[in-house]
């Protein structure tokens, strides 16, 4: 057994002891309930105190009477005797028997004696010890209930500084037990399985990460190749070279910023009053003189001002790389729809192009790192952007979800709050 529980189970057996022993003594003292040897020694004196009065008042015959009537009822062993020397009669009482003077006869009136058993005996040592071994049951149940969740909860924790993020200790609680207790263990366990779910992500990151960075050293190796083999094409490879190192830097990026996103999650936002309608329309004309080159037009229904508490950088990239995404992957010579709408005091943001879509099952999928439609035709990004958008916006309290239209494509809504909310997005995602 832990420390703990000795000390709990020392402190309540000896508190528990100690109230009972006090009560008892208080009852005794105030003779509010009194032993059984007492009861029966004031039981017999009062028997005998009634034979006396019945027999100095009413005569030896009204006596006996009493006597055989009472030994029916409550055999005491209890008789009259006469004494011979008249003179030696007293009227002192003693605890087992009377004298009375009746008519110059003395009469002695007695009761047998009482034959104390070791339970009377031993009666105050008996109720001692009955404290003693009921306080101390009672004890160690309270010391084990109380401290039993604390060695689960310890056994938890040190599993988690051993890396094992899949101990749970919830299902240890007894289901009647609903106390701050089994909310701690709860509450320990969605902890345990959030830092399971973080490992698990930061595996598949450095997984992920590698693999795409593969791809260009693995070109970079080759151009290294075709160089050593072939000087003379030192300017035709210069060009690669750059395209490869553009994307490397490209990557490495996005990366940082997803990593950064991930370690600040816990820390306060640095906000600033942006209006977030003037910001998207700036990136709505960026993203315009791009989509030329793939001859899609961009339609944006996106007017008046929404003033936010955010952080620009966050909302900035949340916003560009969705709607960058949507030009990437539209088809060629289609349409994007920006359509802004305020809902109290949410800004919804919605983004719809005319490209491949997703399939419904991949609509979650593609906000995880390095993740794309099985579907979806590589066009030079990495799977980042949709992540970053979402931990950016979930951030400052808002929600990022993908859906489907009926005409196909791909929508993306993104709702921005006013103010940053201290609860986190809403897990309604529909």
């Amino acid at each position: 057994m832990p420390r703990l529980f000795w000390k709990f189970f020392a402190i309540t057996w000896l508190t528990l002891a100690a109230s009972v022993a006090a009560l008892v003594m208080m009852l005794n003292f105030f003779q509010t309930l009194p032993y059984a040897p007492k009861l029966e020694r004031q039981k017999r004196e009062i028997v005998l105190d009634l034979t006396k009065n019945q027999l100095a008042q009413n005569g030896e015959d009204a006596a006996q009477r009493f006597v055989r009537t009472s030994e029916s009822t409550l055999p005491l062993g209890l008789t009259i005797s006469k004494i011979a020397q008249a003179d030696a009669c007293s009227d002192r009482s003693v605890s087992d028997a009377r004298s009375v003077l009746k008519d110059g006869i003395c009469y002695r009136i007695s009761i047998a004696q009482q034959s104390s058993s070791l339970f009377d005996r031993f009666a105050p040592l008996l109720l001692g010890a009955a404290i003693l071994i009921s306080s101390a049951l009672s004890a160690a149940a309270l010391a084990r209930y109380l401290i039993r969740p604390v060695a689960n909860l310890r056994e938890g924790l040190s599993a988690l500084a051993h890396g094992r993020f899949d101990v749970r200790i919830g299902n240890k609680m007894k289901v009647w037990r609903k106390d701050e207790v089994s909310a701690l263990a709860h509450d320990f366990d969605a902890t345990a399985g959030r830092l399971q779910e973080l490992q698990d992500a930061q595996q598949r990151l450095f997984h992920d990460v590698s693999h795409e960075l593969r791809s260009p050293l693995s070109r970079l190796q080759a151009v290294v190749g075709v160089l050593r083999q072939s000087p003379a094409k030192l300017n035709a490879m210069l060009e690669r070279i750059d395209r490869e190192v553009e994307r490397l830097d490209s990557l490495v990026g996005e990366v940082l910023t997803l990593a950064r996103l991930t370690v600040r999650s816990s820390l306060p936002l640095k906000t600033q009053t942006l209006d977030i309608i003037e910001l998207l329309n700036e990136i709505l004309a960026d993203a315009a003189f791009e989509a030329q080159a793939r001859e899609v037009a961009i339609t944006a229904n996106v007017d008046g001002t929404f003033l936010a508490d955010v952080e620009g950088e966050l909302i900035y990239r949340a916003l560009e790389n969705v709607i960058r995404n949507a030009v990437k992957y539209t088809a060629v010579r289609s349409r994007i729809s920006v359509v802004c709408e305020t809902a109290g005091d949410v800004l919804k943001v919605c983004v719809v192009d005319q490209g491949p879509g997703v399939r419904r099952e991949e609509l979650e999928r593609i906000f995880q790192p390095f993740s794309r439609g099985e579907d979806a035709v590589p066009r030079g990004g990495y799977g980042l952007g949709l992540a970053i958008a979402r931990q950016a916006v979930e951030r400052h309290g808002g929600q990022v979800v993908a859906s489907l239209p009926q005409a196909g494509g791909l929508a993306i809504m993104l709702a921005i709050p006013r103010r940053p909310t201290a609860y986190g997005p809403s897990d309604d995602r529909a």
